[in-house]
């Protein structure tokens, strides 16, 4: 199931985009009250804007530009409006989403096409282990995919290794949508209650929220710990509720395809510029065939790479590296520039961690300190130091280690009423 468009020459996709674009445009100048305000405003002439590299200028959007004004991106009237989802408010307050019955077919198809880029075929049967309540978007597209594509669906829920294993044992699901982390907590739990790995169903798990692959591919700490004790196929799925699309792996496993019937994207630089090529800027998207609440150039706060080798799997669609990091959560420390997810990969790394989070505050003197909190069963000397080794040798500075409690570290990481867990807690001044 491979769209045709992903086949096409890299020059025919790009006629094809900017064919798309210029609709997308004549539609959020016709329809969106924010777009044209802005429009207006920047005394632009939309008519004018014919290709990608055009798109320059225009001006971004941001998240701030989405709370605070949220209701005039709405394209449509609210008696349209079939489903209404939220985003997860990880770096700010969270921005009400309307979907259309029309959307809602696109987001349908969006998962469809990416999880059959992973393998995901209709004689699969895929337990769901994430939430489709509290306006989660991503629980809602994942149903709607597998239905699309014709797979059955058992939908489980998040948490609670027990439930996942009777499911797993009386249903016989051959793949799993889950947080990989939470992959580990079902290896334990296997451990101790005599269940025997090699001989599940499960011949693989479609992973959101945490990095698999290292920026060259190569599988992450947390990628090893998986398969060291169970040999499953994992493929990383990236999206956001702003974007109502996927970038899902393939076989290859090389990073996220691009879907462009679906997206246009950018890398930019803190300027707005973008980024030269094969080097790391924040995505930047424009939604493509969105009805509701359609995006023009929106930063998406995620920094990463692009990738356009030729990929053996048949598309031409170039693909997106692994996140290194949120804009916002940028940390300077101690004369570093680094990103949670780096921290996060080395905590990974560690069996004897059972949890763990990232604290971010600001010192006295205005400068940023970084706080690892971790639970272990057993802690020594000898643990704390190999910790420390594996921090300088990877990023060069060692944070804050403090020990804390299995439960202290999951009720931080469900603060606020989340409807999933946060390894990252910014408590900076400059984010509030």
């Amino acid at each position: 199931m491979i769209p045709e468009i992903e086949t096409k020459s890299r020059e025919e996709i790009k006629s094809f985009q900017e064919e798309m674009l210029r609709k997308q445009l004549q539609y959020v100048a016709k329809y969106s009250p924010y777009y044209m305000r802005i429009f207006e405003e920047n005394n632009l002439d939309i008519s004018t804007i014919s290709t990608l590299n055009d798109l320059t200028q225009l001006p971004v959007t941001t998240k701030d530009d989405l709370q605070q004004y949220n209701d005039d991106f709405f394209c449509v009237s609210s008696t349209k409006i079939i489903d209404y989802a939220s985003t997860s408010g990880t770096t700010g307050n969270p921005v009400n989403f309307g979907i259309t019955d029309a959307d809602l077919d696109r987001l349908a198809y969006n998962e469809a096409i990416s999880f059959a880029c992973a393998g995901i075929t209709k004689e699969d049967k895929v337990q769901l282990m994430t939430t489709m309540d509290r306006r989660f978007m991503a629980g809602l597209a994942y149903f709607l995919g597998l239905r699309k594509l014709g797979a059955s669906v058992i939908r489980v829920g998040a948490g609670i290794p027990a439930l996942q294993w009777e499911s797993i044992i009386n249903n016989n699901p051959t793949y799993l949508i889950a947080v990989p982390s939470f992959l580990l907590k079902l290896i334990h739990y296997a451990e101790e209650n005599n269940i025997n790995l090699s001989e599940t169903s499960v011949k693989g798990a479609i992973c959101i929220g945490e990095v698999l692959r290292e920026q060259d591919f190569e599988p992450s700490s947390l990628t090893k710990r998986i398969k060291e004790k169970w040999d499953i196929e994992l493929y990383s799925t990236y999206a956001s509720t702003e974007m109502s699309t996927a970038f899902t792996e393939c076989k290859i496993q090389k990073g996220g395809h691009h879907h462009p019937e679906l997206i246009i994207t950018e890398l930019l630089d803190e300027n707005n510029q973008p980024v030269p090529h094969g080097e790391i800027g924040e995505l930047t998207i424009t939604t493509l065939g969105v009805e509701a609440l359609p995006l023009v150039r929106f930063k998406t706060g995620d920094l990463l790479k692009i990738d356009d080798s030729p990929c053996s799997c048949g598309r031409n669609t170039y693909r997106v590296g692994p996140v290194v990091g949120r804009s916002k959560q940028m940390i300077k420390y101690k004369g570093t520039t680094l990103y949670p997810p780096a921290i996060h990969n080395i905590l990974n790394s560690f069996e004897e961690i059972d949890e763990h989070l990232v604290l971010l505050e600001t010192t006295d003197i205005n400068t940023d300190n970084v706080i690892v909190k971790i639970a272990c069963e057993d802690v020594s000397a000898t643990l704390i130091d190999k910790i420390k080794e594996k921090f300088q040798s990877k990023i060069r500075v060692i944070p804050e280690i403090n020990l804390s409690t299995v439960d202290e570290i999951r009720r931080l990481k469900m603060a606020d009423n989340s409807r999933k867990p946060r390894w990252v807690v910014d408590r900076r001044k400059a984010n509030f």
